[in-house]
């Protein structure tokens, strides 16, 4: 309880631990929605590799002189997604090939351009895991931006989402652009990249794209209580994850994520349908799961 009562007295006196849940949240809140749709449709690796696509954008920006990453990131996260896309579609090689060999061709490129930048400001340990205690104005800014669109975007075409999303065939069959809204979810999947670099980084996005999600996923059957759940979740996890980084002076980025899995695997076992443990349980006591 004392910790607890010197945390929100640093909130209250600091303007930097203010940043942090502010950014927290929003990322909370915009991978939760998103990472819904990427579990439904069975887009897990394709959220890695996109995240992993973005590092090359980053380091270019900086080497050009570019004030921000945004553009560079959304540019080659975009650039990987048609990759992939190309690939598959015109060889032999299978979506899940397409997307190991194009994850690791841009990291691998990102990782080589960082080396060239010897004498400039880029830390590569937070472009990897983040540093949400790092979180300026103007990446409050930029990550509250990126939130408003694309939440926006999901509201006014959440109908086609859910319709591509559970019947591709049928709402290909109607007219729907199914292959235009897949690439336009990856250049939303390389947005929330960017607008989670600074809290979580490239390497531990991926997990708050679906973490959150699958645990809400555990618990209910219905859509729109399943973006609200998972919204819940994530900001939750941001939330306690900065809490603990403060606290106990740890990694910011790996304590979200830790959080997040934490609440999966409570779902996992004491989900009311779907947990393990209740199973279990229901075994035990009836005889029959």
């Amino acid at each position: 309880m004392e910790q607890l009562t010197h945390f929100f007295e640093a909130v209250t006196n600091y303007t930097f631990l203010q940043n942090a849940i502010i950014a927290g949240v929003l990322v909370g809140i915009l991978c939760g929605v998103v990472g819904c749709f990427i579990i439904l449709r069975g887009m897990a690796l394709m959220g890695e590799a996109i995240s992993h696509a973005v590092l090359p954008g980053v380091v270019l920006s900086y080497m050009l002189g570019a004030s921000g990453f945004f553009i560079g990131a959304v540019i080659t996260g975009t650039l990987a997604a048609a990759g992939i896309g190309f690939i598959s579609q015109n060889s032999k090689v299978k979506d899940d090939s397409a997307i190991g060999i194009l994850l690791t061709a841009t990291f691998a490129l990102g990782i080589v351009l960082v080396t060239t930048l010897d004498g400039t400001s880029v830390d590569i340990w937070h472009i990897l895991f983040g540093n949400v205690l790092a979180v300026s104005q103007n990446d409050l800014w930029l990550t509250g931006s990126i939130t408003v669109v694309v939440l926006a975007a999901v509201f006014l075409f959440y109908k086609q989402l859910v319709l591509s999303t559970f019947d591709p065939t049928n709402a290909e069959a109607i007219g729907m652009p199914v292959k235009l809204i897949h690439y336009v979810l990856m250049v939303v999947l390389s947005l929330v990249t960017v607008a989670s670099l600074q809290t979580v980084g490239i390497i531990l996005v991926v997990a708050m794209l679906i973490t959150p999600g699958a645990t809400a996923y555990l618990l209910t059957e219905r859509l729109p209580v399943m973006l609200f759940l998972s919204s819940v979740f994530g900001v939750v996890s941001a939330v306690s994850g900065v809490y603990f980084s403060y606290i106990y002076d740890v990694a910011t980025g790996a304590s979200i994520v830790l959080v997040a899995s934490i609440l999966f695997t409570i779902a996992l076992f004491f989900s009311p349908k779907q947990g393990v443990a209740v199973r279990w349980y229901k075994k035990a006591v009836t005889g029959r799961a």
